[in-house]
C-alpha cells in the first residue's frame, strides 16, 4: 500500500470508530465530503493543517494518525522481508 493508502485507510478506521459519515466529518472540519472521500481512498495526501483538523474534529491527536501511519508502513514492510 502507499503511503497514501495507508493515511486513508486510518483516517477511516478513526472516523468509523466515532460513528460518523464522511459528510459529517466534511462539514465538521471545514472540508467537502468529496474530499474526504479522496482522502480516505488514498487519491489526495493531507497537508498539515488539513492532518491537524482532522484530528481535532475526531478528537484525537495528530501525532496518534501518524503513529498508526507509521505502524502500519512498518507492517507492510516487514511482511516484504
Amino acid at each position: 500500500m502507499t503511503l497514501e493508502q495507508v493515511f486513508g485507510d486510518i483516517l477511516c478506521q478513526a472516523r468509523n470508530n466515532k460513528n460518523i459519515s464522511q459528510e459529517q466529518l466534511g462539514a465538521l472540519s471545514g472540508y467537502h465530503r468529496t474530499y474526504i472521500s479522496l482522502l480516505e481512498r488514498g487519491h489526495k495526501s493531507p497537508t498539515l493543517v488539513t492532518l491537524f483538523k482532522l484530528a481535532e474534529t475526531l478528537d484525537i491527536k495528530a501525532s496518534f494518525l501518524i503513529e498508526q501511519v507509521e505502524a502500519r508502513m512498518q507492517e507492510d514492510q516487514d511482511e516484504d522481508i
